[in-house]
């Protein structure tokens, strides 16, 4: 392993524990907004009780908040996200290749783990729940790594199996036919990732709000709500600035090296074991050159996809026979799976580094959330840090969810599904009234999409929920739809605020583990970095963290 120098500052566990510390006092009167469901907005009169204020005030609030923000981004953003992409001088199919979401994401993060993975001079990289093997690919195809991919699903291992090899036959035909991009012909694959993110986008919101599982650069909030949201956000870019990628190009589908660990590290931040005589500018040189003659050998780079369920306290000396010194890496790593990649990384010797960006909130677990319950579980998904256990806090499932929310592609324009919440509000009411159901466990599902109205909507729904609507007459239905119609608005504002307040539950969520970091001794530098563009991938910010030399 290289030898480690003196690593960028970043804010120490005092200073983080300080911004825990306002975040809290802020979110005590807060969250409750965030824990409000939408199903039950009208059952239990939501906003008569958490919110004192018009809707009309804070529509008009937050529409000159967004207007703001968008008229300062408008110089940057005048281009497309996306263009479409050439190579060997024609047009590529859009559905040959990764969707844009997932290419934006493998790129920016592949390159940052071989990066990391060259100053830490390893070559093995444990990819825990790996899912259809994307990352795991590129990461061994591209830059040679010995990667294992790791998943809970046999089907995501079998699938990524198959991937793989046809992705290696797109990679030899790349160098055995002739010098055409790298990238378009390694992003070249089956045919089933056709789904654009923003057509993805309107479901995914829908699941939030309808409860059902399912998988923020600076704007400003509002005149009324504290302005903390952009301000801790902000504050941690602050503390990472001086690790900010290089700008890559947005519209650029292939996988290009949008930076190496060298560009935003001190000079002498690592000192190569190789060659204590070669500056570290000469050794990126020499890696680069390491990896272009790796990337043009098929045969070097191993992928091997493993099927194991993987907790805090599995050995992975059970699941990888040769595992040596490696760096752990996760890729939108759905509830526990995040907090426990962290506590696998501090606990085994083995591991050097992580790259962790998570995904999932609500399907996090709490220790506090419900004192009562009987539960034998010790390693919660949150809270990890010793702040927020010795505060005893919880934020709620409702909360959770909500911080799957985007505020950034809200503040695009994509905005959220009112019609399709409208509809399954007043669903709730009718059934509380018609049926005496207060509370529904299960879910209507996607059913606003088939129905080609609001009756349509509710008969459907009841069918579904295995309610009998045949004495359910038609004027019952369309009376309650007139009697909220006027009260829409309250609906929308209170989305709203519920998206602004999504990014101070997502930073509560990601300081907590950040701050669990800090408190182990051996570890040499952690940090938050934002690896993603926000409006194509939400769950933007990756927790990096680099052991102490041994």
């Amino acid at each position: 392993m290289a030898a480690f120098g003196p690593l960028p500052v970043t804010q120490d566990l005092s200073t983080l524990r300080a911004k825990l510390q306002g975040l809290l006092r802020f979110l005590r009167d807060a969250v409750s907004i965030s824990n409000a469901h939408t199903v039950d907005f009208y059952t239990e009169s939501v906003w008569e009780g958490l919110v004192d204020l018009s809707p009309e005030t804070v529509l008009a609030v937050l529409s000159r908040s967004a207007a703001r923000a968008e008229a300062e981004a408008q110089p940057s953003e005048a281009r497309p996200l996306v263009e479409p992409e050439t190579g060997s001088g024609e047009n590529l199919k859009p559905n040959e290749f990764m969707n844009v979401k997932k290419s934006h994401e493998v790129q920016a993060m592949s390159d940052l783990i071989c990066s990391i993975a060259d100053y830490c001079g390893i070559k093995q990289v444990i990819d825990l729940g790996s899912g259809k093997g994307y990352l795991s690919s590129f990461l061994s195809l591209k830059y040679g790594l010995n990667v294992y991919g790791i998943d809970s699903s046999n089907t995501n291992t079998r699938g990524a199996e198959e991937r793989n090899r046809k992705l290696k036959k797109h990679w030899k035909l790349y160098h055995t036919q002739s010098k055409v991009d790298v990238n378009g012909l390694a992003l070249k694959m089956t045919k089933e990732r056709k789904v654009q993110n923003e057509m993805k986008y309107k479901t995914d919101t829908e699941q939030v709000y309808n409860n059902s599982p399912a998988k923020q650069e600076k704007m400003p909030t509002s005149d009324f709500l504290p302005d903390f949201s952009s301000s801790v956000i902000s504050d941690i870019r602050i503390q990472v600035e001086n690790l900010h990628t290089q700008p890559y190009e947005e519209e650029n589908l292939c996988f290009v090296n949008t930076f190496s660990l060298i560009d935003f590290l001190p000079i002498d931040a690592i000192e190569p074991i190789s060659s204590s005589q070669i500056s570290n500018r000469e050794m990126s040189e020499v890696n680069k050159g390491r990896r272009k003659m790796t990337s043009q050998s098929s045969e070097s780079n191993i992928y091997s996809p493993l099927t194991s369920f993987i907790t805090a306290d599995s050995d992975l000396h059970d699941i990888i026979k040769d595992l040596e010194d490696c760096l752990m890496v996760g890729l939108h790593t759905c509830g526990d799976l995040a907090p426990n990649t962290l506590r696998i990384f501090t606990s085994k010797s083995e591991i050097k580094g992580v790259c962790s960006v998570g995904c999932c909130y609500h399907l996090l677990s709490e220790e506090f959330e419900d004192e009562h319950k009987d539960c034998t579980e010790e390693k919660w998904g949150f809270p990890m840090c010793q702040y927020l256990k010795e505060e005893r806090w919880f934020c709620g499932q409702n909360a959770r969810m909500s911080a799957c929310l985007s505020l950034d592609r809200v503040a695009v324009g994509q905005g959220l599904p009112t019609e399709s919440l409208f509809y399954r509000a007043v669903l709730q009411d009718i059934i509380k009234d018609c049926y005496g159901i207060t509370k529904c466990n299960q879910h209507v599902g996607k059913i606003y999409s088939k129905c080609s109205s609001f009756l349509d909507y509710v008969r459907k729904s009841l069918k579904k929920l295995g309610l009998d609507d045949s004495k359910l007459p038609e004027k019952t239905i369309m009376d309650y739809y007139e009697k909220y119609k006027p009260r829409m608005n309250e609906l929308e504002a209170f989305n709203m605020l519920k998206v602004v307040l999504a990014p101070c539950v997502e930073t509560l969520i990601l300081l907590d583990r950040l701050c669990y970091l800090k408190e182990q001794e051996d570890i040499a530098w952690s940090a938050l970095v934002k690896l993603f563009d926000p409006v194509k991938s939400p769950r933007c910010y990756a927790v990096i963290a680099l052991k102490k030399p041994q």
